[in-house]
C-alpha cells in the first residue's frame, strides 16, 4: 500500500516530469483559474475525476464528498461546504457546467442501502449517517423495486444512480443554479463511472436511464 513517504518519492517524479512538462500552463494558472466544469464526485480513492476524465491542471473544479452528495439549498447555520463550492464555481467562476458523477462499489451508498450507520454515534459512524440520510428517499424507492433483497449488487448499483438523481435535483434548488440553468448559461449533467468495468455512463434525464458515453 501507498505510503505518505512513497507519495513524496511521487511528488520529485512529478517535478522532474509533469510540472516540468507542463511549466508553460502552470505559468498561465498563476494568476487564477477558470474551469469550464465543475465535477462534484464521491471521496472513494478508485474514482479520481482529473484521472478519469484525463484532464489537464486548471481544467476541472472538483468537490470530493461522501457519495457524491449535493444538500439542498438552505440558509440555516451551519457549515455548508458543498454549497460554498457550489457558489463559488456558479457565481465567481462562472462554469458552463456542473457534473455529478456517481460510481459504482459506492460504499456510502452502501450504508445508505442498508442503514447499517442509523444508530452510530458521531466520531464511530453518526456523522456519516447523518449526511447519507440524503438518501433516504432514493433507500425507499429502491427497496420498493427490490423489496427485502436490498443487498444485491442490483440493488446497489440502482442505489447508486439514483444518488446521482438527488443531487441533481438538490442542484436545483439552489436559486442561482436554477436561474442559470433557464437561461442557458448552465447545464447539469448526471454521470456514474462503473469500477468494475472502467465504463463512464451519463444520465439521460428524460428517459431516467444511464447509457455508456
Amino acid at each position: 500500500m501507498t505510503s505518505f513517504a512513497d507519495m513524496i518519492d511521487g511528488y520529485h517524479r512529478f517535478r522532474e516530469t509533469g510540472w516540468a512538462q507542463q511549466r508553460e500552463r502552470w505559468d498561465e494558472l498563476r494568476d487564477g483559474q477558470k474551469p469550464r466544469v465543475m465535477i462534484i464526485a464521491c471521496s472513494d480513492s478508485r474514482v479520481d475525476p482529473a484521472q478519469i476524465f484525463d484532464t489537464n491542471p486548471g481544467e476541472v473544479f472538483v468537490v470530493r464528498n461522501v457519495a457524491a452528495l449535493v444538500p439542498p439549498f438552505e440558509t440555516t447555520p451551519g457549515r455548508h461546504g458543498v454549497s460554498a463550492a457550489l457558489e463559488f464555481a456558479v457565481q465567481v467562476l462562472k462554469v458552463d457546467e456542473v457534473v455529478v458523477m456517481g460510481h459504482g462499489r459506492c460504499g456510502g451508498c452502501h450504508a445508505a442501502l442498508t442503514e447499517e450507520l442509523k444508530d452510530a454515534p458521531p466520531g464511530e459512524g453518526g456523522f456519516i449517517a447523518h449526511w447519507i440520510d440524503l438518501l433516504d428517499e432514493a433507500r425507499e424507492k429502491v427497496q420498493g423495486e427490490y423489496g427485502a433483497d436490498n443487498r444485491s449488487n442490483e440493488a446497489l448499483r440502482a442505489m447508486e444512480k439514483e444518488g446521482v438523481k438527488v443531487s441533481l435535483a438538490n442542484l436545483r434548488t439552489f436559486p442561482c443554479v436554477r436561474s442559470k440553468e433557464r437561461s442557458g448559461e448552465l447545464k447539469l449533467i448526471g454521470a456514474y463511472f462503473a469500477i468494475a468495468d472502467g465504463v463512464l455512463n451519463l444520465l439521460n434525464e428524460a428517459s431516467g436511464e444511464f447509457a455508456p458515453a
